[in-house]
């Protein structure tokens, strides 16, 4: 039963990405979390991402802003990453969990409350990129604060959905490349294979949706949505940390 609920909340996170740019992780991470435990859940979702970001990727490449890519994001971004890698042993399963659901909160009530963010100064925005790779490290899961980074970035629709699918398409290969080395992906091809098709069917609804719904309406549905989650995750895990120390 657990499986199915992740295979829909991959089709829905999925169908997100790909009409926004960002999501699919921090969705599909957040909503399964309430049945399964992080560990497990990310080395699944960094190689399933992949089907979808690459042909997107590939598809929308005229679109992909390589001076920002290149000279602003994946600097920071690749930095915190392997900073996150690193600390991810270091950070007990309970208390990762709590972490992800306070940075959802944070992203989640932001995105609801407030139109637009106000512009960073490079060193702070530099800064925010750094600390999404770590986010990204840890969880697989930088968008939140890569989107807050290059708010107000002036980029357009296309080409600011062209550029973050690009961030995951690299990010995501690097971090499979490194579950495969460490044995994390070892007796996962059935379940990966299972998955694929609620990834694609997620990449299809959601391209189709970029071009045909209210994107503003949809998406301040999502962050309800993921709000909501972000609450029940935050409180299960303080329940079972109190619950441990009792």
């Amino acid at each position: 039963m657990a499986w199915i609920w992740i295979g829909f909340c991959i089709f829905f996170a999925f169908s997100v990405e790909a009409m926004t740019g960002f999501g699919s992780i921090v969705l599909a991470l957040s909503l399964g979390a309430l049945v399964m435990d992080i560990p497990t859940l990310v080395p699944l979702l960094v190689a399933l991402n992949i089907l979808m970001t690459a042909p997107l990727t590939l598809h929308y490449r005229q679109h992909i802003q390589f001076s920002i890519l290149l000279k602003r994001v994946l600097p920071c971004m690749l930095i915190g990453t392997l900073l996150g890698v690193y600390l991810t042993p270091q950070v007990p399963a309970t208390l990762a969990k709590l972490l992800f659901a306070l940075l959802i909160i944070w992203f989640s009530a932001r995105a609801l409350l407030r139109k637009q963010a106000p512009p960073l100064n490079e060193i702070k925005r530099n800064m925010t990129m750094t600390a999404a790779g770590v986010t990204h490290g840890l969880f697989a899961s930088g968008g939140p604060l890569l989107v807050y980074a290059l708010a107000r970035s002036q980029l357009g629709k296309m080409e600011f959905r062209a550029t973050l699918l690009t961030v995951w398409l690299t990010l995501n290969s690097l971090l499979t490349c490194w579950f495969i080395w460490h044995g994390e992906l070892q007796g996962q091809a059935s379940r990966l294979l299972t998955l694929v098709p609620c990834v694609l069917a997620g990449a299809v609804v959601g391209n189709i949706l970029h071009h045909k719904i209210n994107e503003g309406l949809f998406l301040r549905l999502v962050f309800g949505l993921l709000l909501i989650v972000g609450l029940l995750l935050a409180a299960t895990s303080i329940f079972n940390m109190l619950g441990s120390q009792a």
